[in-house]
């Protein structure tokens, strides 16, 4: 293996480490400043802002008229961002769930992936579709900021809580605001310098290996571009800050439906032509993978470890079976076998955690 791909795979890890603690310190401190919950910061600035690899490698995609690794980038985002990223939290810590990310963002996460299915069965999402989606972006961050300030009380409680910190003067203030900016912006900065390494290293180590732009966008710039998501909900894991780690997995799926998709499509020249396989199996993928976010949050408003488990299992065995594909193993046809008996069974199994959530909470409310 060349040096450099090495080195380049290295710098980008440490970089999206570094970028991951100063995006969650600054953004959890500016979270009680601006009466914003933690909940909410996640859903929008941390999530935005671990978006930012995405946005630039689908752009630069779309200028370099390479719509595969576009939309691969967002489909295959997505679908790492809920199996990988809260699968490993989840393995880490159990997850508890926060009441509005089962009633709110997730109901959108799913219209959003609906819509964005919806523009993409013609083959192709257009400028027209393009406008819609970004327009999607303003609207649900608007909707989010202002819901979050009709729960001021609830949010300076929570951050009290969170940090012990008493009120400051307006001096104190503002000196308290420039730092956490900075080190937001450090962080965002590391972020995206740090992922640009590594999806420069991984593009170059799979180009070598002769695989296809659909299958490089949905595995290594995927998982590359959403590395800066891992370190970020990891940290915020670790640090117990778990509202930042679910809401950031859950507004990057909506950032990247609403505003890489759209934004993408716009500058692609004729739009982003969707490939047939990519619709015919990858978006109802990510389509289940957001739906089964439901049932999963619903039952008990956790993700408890072996959900996380079955989440990255899930992800493992959808990875498996693209490369497979893409390498024409004889493998491939017994390994699709076995996903299609083993897909009914997990369905029954989260049908029936959900229906048992459901009957408790009966119990509890009567």
């Amino acid at each position: 293996m060349d040096v450099m791909i090495v080195v380049s795979l290295v710098a980008g890890l440490v970089g999206l480490g570094l970028g991951g603690e100063l995006l969650v310190r600054g953004s959890a401190a500016l979270a009680g400043i601006a009466r914003i919950s933690p909940l909410v910061i996640g859903l929008t600035v941390v999530a935005f802002g671990t978006s930012a690899p995405e946005l630039a490698v689908s752009i630069q995609a779309g200028l370099e008229n390479k719509p595969d690794i576009a939309v691969g980038n967002v489909v295959g985002s997505n679908i790492f961002n809920i199996l990988v990223i809260l699968g490993v939290c989840a393995l880490l810590s159990p997850l508890s769930v926060h009441v509005a990310i089962v009633r709110r963002e997730v109901p959108i996460m799913i219209a959003a992936s609906l819509l964005f299915v919806g523009f993409a069965l013609d083959g192709r999402i257009g400028a027209l579709d393009g406008m819609v989606l970004t327009g999607g972006i303003i609207g649900y961050t608007v909707w989010s900021i202002r819901a979050s300030r009709r729960e001021t009380a609830a949010a300076q409680a929570e951050y009290a809580q969170e940090f012990g910190q008493e009120p400051v003067g307006r001096q104190s203030l503002v000196r308290v605001v420039l730092i956490n900016l900075g080190l937001l912006s450090l962080g965002l900065l590391s972020l995206v310098v740090g992922a640009r390494w590594l999806v420069d290293g991984a593009v170059n180590l799979a180009s070598g290996l002769g695989v296809d732009d659909v299958v490089i966008g949905l595995t290594i710039i995927a998982a590359g571009t959403s590395l800066p998501e891992v370190a970020t909900s990891v940290i915020a894991t670790l640090r117990r800050e778990r509202d930042i780690a679910i809401g950031n997995a859950v507004g990057s799926n909506i950032f990247n439906l609403f505003a890489i998709a759209g934004i993408a499509s716009l500058v692609t020249p004729g739009g982003l032509e969707v490939a047939p396989n990519v619709l015919a199996f990858d978006l109802p993928f990510m389509l289940a993978v957001a739906v089964a976010c439901l049932p999963v949050f619903f039952n008990g408003y956790s993700l408890v470890r072996w959900e996380g488990g079955l989440f990255f299992a899930s992800y493992v065995a959808y990875v498996t079976l693209l490369v497979l594909a893409a390498t024409g193993n004889p493998a491939l046809e017994s390994f699709r076998n076995a996903l299609l008996l083993a897909a009914p069974l997990v369905v029954l199994t989260l049908g029936w955690t959900t229906l048992q959530a459901w009957r408790r909470q009966r119990v509890t409310a009567a």
